[in-house]
């Protein structure tokens, strides 16, 4: 429901089951880890008790409260940084069949590891709060209908709907991936790199240890990502990377590229899952999505045999993905926060869904993963080296995005 939101999440503990089989009643200790997609924040983690009652036919509540276990007690986490005031949500059934949600997040943190520029984001509760767990709910659901709703056609050029489920899955597995090498958690296998001597000093590295099922052939993945504040809009920032016929102007590893499969996954220009490929015949696997909190654009390269084995509803499992990628978030700004106004159809709108002022500002993230194989080279030489030219990549990267939009 919440991919892009949650990072992880486990029931510690029931402490009391529902009433006749039902979550009317139940109560539940739990764990979760919530990002926002930068290197800049911090993982929020938290650690809370659930309780789900039925008020009527058709209305339920769902309340989230930190408990105060203290140190000394069994349970008791002294490095629990954040605590969940009571929250939660109401979920009413509608005579239309729709659902009227009322969403209600208050949480209490520690700002200091927060980066100044996230700062207002953050400080202004859209960064964790309830508009962003109500729009991602709303996106994920319109994406689920319209991937759900497929009708089969004997057109050999239209996608199976078992070839577009499996392309879903393996673009959120991607994306997934993507989002765990820029926020580090416990629920991650990446270790984080003390790497403090380059130019840009806000770009951070992790890397992680993978290797094939022989066992014989390791191989380290390093991932990177950095955090700028850009002075133009949201919409423009993402529609201009969403250009396959401009990536040219962005993407050092660019030749031609244009897009030969499209799966649509939304109502919203850009929310959807494609298939690039380029005069080299280079091929890439790109998930794309927006809402009226934020925008993700993730690629990654793919074979043809791997392609043509999604879109038959192959296994997406066994397909492997090293990811790149950028978020574009609001700056927290008073000008440019938006609201979701949802009318009782069930449709959304948003005060700044149609506004192009380049007066507004947004928070761009760029991050990329490579592989490199431990034998080609000693490790204290590769990963000295890799890390330099991912560190100039990213800032290549970063610099044409901004010279393309005319950001000084």
């Amino acid at each position: 429901m919440f991919p892009s939101m949650i990072v992880g999440a486990e029931t510690l503990d029931v402490i009391s089951n529902g009433i006749d089989g039902t979550r009317n009643g139940s109560m539940q200790l739990m764990h979760a880890e919530i990002q926002l997609p930068t290197p800049l924040v911090p993982v929020r983690e938290y650690k809370f008790i659930r309780f789900c009652k039925q008020h009527a036919d058709g209305k339920w509540a769902v309340v989230d409260f930190s408990f105060d276990f203290g140190r000394n007690c069994p349970n008791g986490d002294p490095n629990m940084s954040c605590k969940k005031l009571p929250s939660g949500c109401i979920l009413q059934d509608m005579p239309n069949g729709f659902c009227k949600i009322t969403w209600v997040d208050h949480s209490q943190y520690d700002e200091s590891p927060v980066h100044q520029i996230y700062r207002p984001l953050v400080n202004s509760g859209m960064a964790f709060g309830a508009h962003r767990w109500v729009a991602t709910l709303k996106r994920h659901c319109e994406s689920h209908a319209i991937l759900m709703s497929a009708v089969p056609s004997q057109d050999p050029e239209v996608i199976c709907p078992s070839g577009k489920r499996t392309m879903s899955k393996l673009a959120q597995h991607m994306s997934d991936y993507f989002w765990s090498g820029i926020c580090p958690s416990s629920a991650s296998q990446w270790d984080i790199l003390p790497i403090n001597n380059l130019r840009n000093g806000d770009i951070r590295f992790m890397s992680r240890l993978i290797q094939d099922a022989s066992g014989e052939n390791r191989s380290i993945v390093l991932s990177a990502s950095t955090s700028v504040w850009m002075p133009v809009s949201r919409k423009m920032v993402f529609d201009f990377l969403c250009d396959a016929q401009m990536r040219g102007e962005w993407d050092v590893l660019s030749n031609g590229e244009h897009e030969m499969v499209h799966i649509a996954k939304g109502e919203e220009i850009g929310n959807s899952i494609s298939i690039l490929a380029n005069s080299g015949n280079m091929l890439y696997l790109q998930d794309s999505w927006t809402d009226s909190f934020g925008s993700m654009i993730v690629y990654s390269p793919i074979s043809m045999e791997s392609l043509s084995m999604l879109l038959n509803g192959g296994d997406p499992s066994f397909v492997p993905l090293f990811p790149s990628g950028f978020s574009i978030l609001p700056d927290g700004h008073s000008s440019n926060n938006t609201i979701i106004e949802t009318s009782s159809d069930g449709s959304g709108s948003s005060d700044n869904d149609n506004n192009n002022n380049n007066n507004n500002g947004c928070l761009l993230t760029f991050g990329l993963q490579l592989q490199i194989l431990l034998d080609s080279q000693p490790t204290s030489k590769f990963a000295y080296e890799s890390v330099e030219s991912i560190n100039e990549l990213i800032s290549c990267t970063i610099k044409k995005v901004k010279e393309a939009l005319g950001v000084e």
